[in-house]
């Protein structure tokens, strides 16, 4: 409450003799907390970001720089660093996630033509790169928050040496794809509906990786599921309106979606250890209904490449199945 009545004082500050109402505008799974300010004639997003907790910084670096590729991302007004406060435009408040029933195909077409963007302004030097230590960093709440606390098991020394050296192959094919930005979280819950389409908010954790990483994000996206087939068709649509682009694709499509879905193991993994974490250390329960379809996701995909079978039959111990049928493909 006090950080609420800062904030509230310090918007104020920004706009003397002019009143406004504040209301909780998203969740975040991270520390940063948004509120709509509503004026009279328009409204704006405030973000609270303790800094003991959270950094702005990056969010105003990389909203400028994803600015640079004409694509929608709020625009800061103000800011305060020392007390952790933004104010930013409003991007609306309808997600993709609400209305993708409606038009799914002409809201994922948009969302693919704003990564191209994104894409194609890429260069090195400019965001952290997404590194080896990052990427198994990541990988490692899988053993370090799914395993023991969700699933409440320990793994043996084989199981732990297993899971290793598989974690190593999954990082050395993401580490030899193109490198482009990535935005890390680019799915319907972070894509708005808006003009020009679409919205695009939670980038402050940017970085420089894997070509396939923000594609994976979207169509497989944790809180909504497609058919296989349609994941299909959009990931080829994606992958010819990049290669026209120019971008560094694989001039293969078998190659580009082998890459996708080795590089969707490695989120998937990522995903269940953060919403584990998310629910066993920070008490946000809220993710748990979507572990399942995120787990799926890995099933799936360790299914069809005979080098992820050890992860496969690792996953089937851990969740006492009985031994799973692998087929391979590409």
């Amino acid at each position: 409450m006090e950080r609420l009545e800062l904030l509230r004082g310090w918007i104020a500050g920004q706009f003397p003799a002019q009143s406004f109402e504040l209301a909780p505008a998203s969740a975040d799974a991270s520390f940063r907390r948004y509120f709509r300010a509503s004026f009279a004639d328009r409204s704006l997003i405030a973000m609270d970001a303790p800094p003991k907790l959270e950094d702005c910084k990056p969010f105003i670096r990389v909203a400028q720089l994803f600015a640079e590729a004409d694509v929608n991302v709020p625009r800061v007004l103000a800011h305060d660093l020392d007390q952790g406060f933004l104010l930013l435009t409003d991007l609306d408040r309808t997600t993709y996630l609400e209305v993708l029933a409606s038009d799914p195909d002409a809201l994922y077409l948009d969302a693919i033509d704003a990564l191209i963007r994104i894409q194609f302004i890429s260069r090195e030097g400019v965001l952290p790169d997404y590194d080896e230590a990052l990427l198994l960093r990541e990988v490692r709440l899988f053993r370090d928050w799914y395993v023991p606390k969700h699933l409440q098991k320990a793994l043996s020394t084989s199981q732990a040496s297993a899971l290793d050296a598989v974690f190593a192959v999954i990082a050395r094919n993401n580490l030899a794809q193109p490198k482009v930005f990535v935005h890390r979280d680019y799915h319907s819950r972070n894509l708005m509906v808006t003009a020009p389409n679409p919205g695009i908010l939670d980038f402050q954790d940017a970085v420089y990786g894997p070509i396939t990483y923000d594609l994976v994000s979207l169509l497989k996206d944790a809180y909504i599921a497609w058919d296989e087939e349609q994941v299909l068709d959009w990931s080829v649509r994606y992958w010819e309106k990049a290669r026209r682009a120019g971008l560094p694709v694989a001039t293969d499509f078998a190659v580009f979606y082998r890459d996708f879905e080795w590089m969707g193991v490695q989120r998937h993994l990522k995903v269940l250890g953060i919403f584990a974490r998310l629910y066993h250390r920070d008490g946000k329960s809220g993710y748990l209904k979507d572990m399942p379809l995120v787990a799926s996701y890995l099933r799936k995909a360790c299914e069809r490449y005979r080098e992820l079978a050890p992860l496969l039959k690792l996953i089937d111990a851990l969740e006492d199945r009985g031994a799973s049928r692998v087929g391979y493909t590409f």
